[in-house]
């Protein structure tokens, strides 16, 4: 592991852990499991992608992904067309209403850390603030780095 004397990454990584244990348990309107917003959440930043694709991003088996691919066309939230590249294979496409599904998570995440936030001290907030283009930036590295490795 390489040594950053500006960042200590073993405490960067176990804040933005304990972070994300409590962001994603955050109450939502929309009860779906952990798995199902993951691929809808991949599939409306990622765009359409092949059931083999997800299974290496979502981390779940070929029957798994194809279940849950499954639910979620009967659903409404996914639909599958046939991949222009390659007549035999399905690309799987977020719907509308899949895409509604993020928006109402995101508000509902919004609403619920607003008061929250509403509690740190102004300098709290502007280090936050601050720290917001770096860490889009390091999501983008780590949405290239996954793409390259499909």
């Amino acid at each position: 592991m390489a040594d950053h004397d500006d960042l200590d990454v073993n405490a960067f990584t176990t804040a933005i852990e304990n972070f994300n244990r409590f962001y994603i348990r955050l109450p939502a309107l929309e009860k779906l499991s952990f798995t199902t917003l993951s691929v809808l959440d991949t599939l409306a930043f990622g765009g359409a992608m092949r059931l083999t694709d997800l299974t290496r991003t979502e981390q779940i088996s070929q029957p798994g992904i194809t279940q849950l691919v499954t639910r979620l066309e009967r659903d409404g939230l996914v639909e599958r067309r046939p991949d222009p590249s390659d007549g035999r294979a399905v690309l799987v496409h977020i719907t509308d209403a899949g895409r509604q599904i993020g928006r109402s998570r995101h508000d509902d995440r919004t609403r619920h850390l607003d008061p929250l936030i509403a509690q740190l001290t102004p300098e709290e907030r502007q280090a936050i603030a601050g720290a917001l283009p770096a860490l889009a930036r390091l999501a983008e590295l780590g949405r290239a780095q996954n793409r390259s490795h499909r």
